[in-house]
């Protein structure tokens, strides 16, 4: 490979350090508007009178929208949509949108609006609330009785806070009206979601709405869905008849968009005395809201993962009058894992059995869960990889038995799993007689590096210079992408990409006459179509086009999972290897060192894969340490919204963080052999955590994030 397996820097990156990049609400628009949201006081109830009056009558108001006088949404569903009706299901429910000639006017008049209620009781604690069974899997075996006849046993709870993703770029929308078709500039993952949101809301053909989002300045699940601020950005819009601009505030962002579910768990796992699992009973209850439900199957991490004959896993949801919550990186997964892989931590320490190891003894080598093989599954080498560059072998046993001067040193160990995901996807490629090539899809890059490795892709299979390819995205009138989330963005948009290239080589071949050699025998190499090893085929790529007339080529490519992936298991594997130091005295807690081995395929740019790896180790240890979204009970009101006292790690909380590429050949799980790594490398990150901090100081906790005051 020429430039697939190697280290390239972003192609968006001085775009982004020097400004040229445009976000959301960056973008230039005539004679704009801008709306400021008004947020209820209550968490249940129903709006008695909202007097807009003193409000209107401020300098440079345009128009104030309650649930009176908005539009109604044409959408269905149990989606929250603002301003449809009196009804208030959560605290910090849009109650008004005040549209100003500036921002500071709209804010400024926002705060005489006078609202009063109906109010009742609301419920926001999660084991408190009315609870629904979701469908889990089959049972597998007879996990209750394998659990009483163990010779040991291991029966705990752990619990996750509410979490809020935190990006730089609060959301924001910009809605430009002409005649009958609509334009939005949105912070999204998924333009053709948004797209189709929108003509659904409004009545219209998907075809008059355009959405762009070219860049996006994080985001990790909380714009996977629409919002509510695009409808009511375009409403507000056309109401008024001129381009309106709104957007969120950090306070606003912690009931806009969702956030990771409350989760309760309660693992009880039975074994043999040699360490082997008999039985696994993985209880869990998350949070959703009172009007849609969300659901994440946390307790279904391990189903895939270790050997054992007797598994079950009853999930249930909680109906809160809360907003409702979302996919966050690693959404389901990294919860599950806290939970069972600091389990089998606490078996492997009641039989004195190295953690590692005890994961050994239980490694499934075929899908426990279907019986099926795995298309690839290198983790028993991220295991090795991981625990020999870390210094494994140096553990000792007992808690308590590691120092350096006043801190408690201790090492803990846990694995990351994620689907090997692909979904329909499709690019369109154009390349030019000059050496150059358009590439376009509706996909995004919401931070992982999607420009750079799609430019490398295309490169690579046109046989031209990455330079040379312009690649777009974030335009909802290219062609069809899933939206940016689930990890399976470079396996769905990149085989599109490397089909459209063999599209056009097939074509470049067609035009060649060539009869003695078949066009799978040939490539697209250094601005040649030729043969590879062993002919003597070649020909320029612009002089064929130049003698048969043409300055382009053209080709459109819709990849799909094959069905022969039906036939395995398709999965990413990981392995955290984590060193903590803390303070005896103080209970202060350092994330010294980490090693993260992990098996995903065909590594496409080493470099940005390192820097997800990084951004999942970094993630991991917020949610172990520091991360939680309080609530107070007696109002369901979200106290910690802003950056202040919602704690997220910065620089000095990050120390030293090693990764390790265990490649994979897998043609099964697509052509390019690539399976997503963004959140499988957070998935263990938490419970390894956990684990070592039970080796340093002997004290188990159970409950993130895991705070100095838990330990002392």
């Amino acid at each position: 490979m020429k430039y697939i397996g190697k280290e390239m820097s972003r192609v968006d990156g001085v775009a982004k350090v020097t400004g040229a990049a445009k976000y959301a609400a960056e973008f230039q628009v005539k004679n704009v508007a801008y709306g400021f949201i008004v947020q209820s006081e209550i968490a249940k109830g129903a709006i008695k009178k909202i007097d807009v009056s003193e409000a209107e009558k401020q300098s440079g108001v345009i128009k104030i929208f309650t649930h009176l006088n908005a539009v109604k949404t044409q959408s269905k569903g149990a989606a929250f949509a603002a301003l449809q009706s009196d009804k208030i299901v959560f605290s910090g429910q849009p109650i008004a949108l005040v549209v100003a000639e500036t921002f500071e006017q709209a804010r400024f008049a926002s705060r005489l609006i006078k609202a009063t209620y109906t109010e009742e009781k609301s419920v926001t604690e999660t084991m408190k609330g009315e609870t629904k069974p979701m469908r889990s899997p089959q049972t597998r075996g007879n996990p209750a009785d394998a659990f009483k006849n163990a010779a040991v046993k291991i029966s705990a709870e752990y619990t996750i806070p509410i979490e809020h993703h935190n990006p730089m770029e609060p959301h924001a929308a910009i809605a430009v009206w002409e005649g009958e078709k609509l334009t939005l500039f949105d912070k999204t993952q998924g333009v053709m979601g948004v797209r189709g949101h929108l003509a659904q809301s409004f009545g219209m053909k998907p075809e008059n709405v355009q959405v762009i989002s070219p860049f996006v300045g994080g985001a990790f699940g909380c714009a996977l869905n629409p919002n509510y601020y695009p409808f009511l950005t375009a409403m507000a819009a056309r109401e008024i008849k001129r381009p309106v601009k709104v957007n969120y505030t950090r306070r606003q962002m912690f009931t806009g968009h969702g956030y990771r579910p409350y989760t309760w768990q309660k693992v009880q796992i039975g074994a043999n005395k040699d360490g082997k699992l008999q039985s696994i009973i993985h209880e869990a209850v998350g949070n959703t809201s009172s009007f849609e439900d969300f659901g994440e199957n946390p307790n279904n991490f391990g189903r895939t993962l270790y050997e054992c004959p007797n598994y079950d896993t009853p999930y249930k949801l909680a109906k809160l009058d809360l907003p409702t919550p979302t996919w966050m990186r690693a959404p389901g997964m990294v919860s599950g894992a806290f939970a069972l892989e600091s389990a089998i931590d606490e078996l492997a320490f009641a039989l004195k059995i190295d953690p590692l190891e005890m994961r050994l003894i239980n490694y499934a080598e075929k899908d426990p869960e279907t019986g099926k093989p795995f298309s690839s599954k290198a983790l028993r080498d991220a295991y090795k990889q991981g625990a020999s560059k870390f210094g494994w072998e140096k553990r000792k046993l007992e808690p308590r038995s590691m120092r350096d001067g006043k801190w408690l040193v201790g090492w803990g160990v846990a694995t990351g799993i994620w689907g090997a995901f692909q979904v329909p996807a499709s690019v369109k490629i154009t390349l030019k007689s000059d050496g150059t090539a358009n590439v376009g899809s509706a996909t995004a890059d919401i931070g992982p590096g999607t420009y750079t490795v799609i430019t490398m892709i295309a490169a690579e299979f046109l046989g031209i210079a990455p330079n040379k390819v312009k690649f777009g995205l974030g335009d909802s009138n290219l062609p069809q992408a899933p939206v940016q989330g689930g990890s399976f963005t470079t396996a769905s948009v990149g085989t599109a990409t490397h089909g459209a290239a063999m599209a056009i080589k097939q074509k470049l071949f067609d035009l060649s006459g060539w009869t003695g050699i078949k066009a799978e025998d040939t490539e697209l190499a250094d601005g040649f179509l030729r043969g590879k090893i062993g002919s003597s085929e070649t020909v320029k790529i612009s002089d064929l086009m130049k003698k048969n007339n043409l300055t382009e080529i053209t080709e459109t490519f819709t990849s799909r999972p094959s069905a022969e992936r039906n036939q395995y298991t398709t999965q990413a594997h990981g392995a955290q290897f984590v060193e903590v130091k803390v303070d005896e005295a103080l209970g202060i807690i350092k994330v010294t060192r980490v090693v993260e081995a992990t098996a995903v395929g065909k590594i496409m740019n080493p470099k940005t894969s390192h820097s997800q790896e990084m951004g999942g180790v970094v993630w991991g240890i917020g949610m172990a340490l520091q991360e939680a979204t309080e609530i107070d009970h007696r109002y369901g009101r979200m106290m910690t919204t802003d950056l202040a006292s919602y704690h997220v790690p910065c620089n000095a909380d990050i120390h030293e963080v090693e990764t390790a590429f265990v490649e994979e050949e897998d043609k099964i799980v697509n052509p390019l052999g690539v399976k997503g790594m963004g959140e499988l490398c957070q998935v263990g990150i938490p419970a390894a955590i956990a684990n070592a901090i039970f080796h340093a100081t002997g004290k188990r906790v159970r409950d993130l994030p895991i705070s100095p005051d838990k330990l002392i």
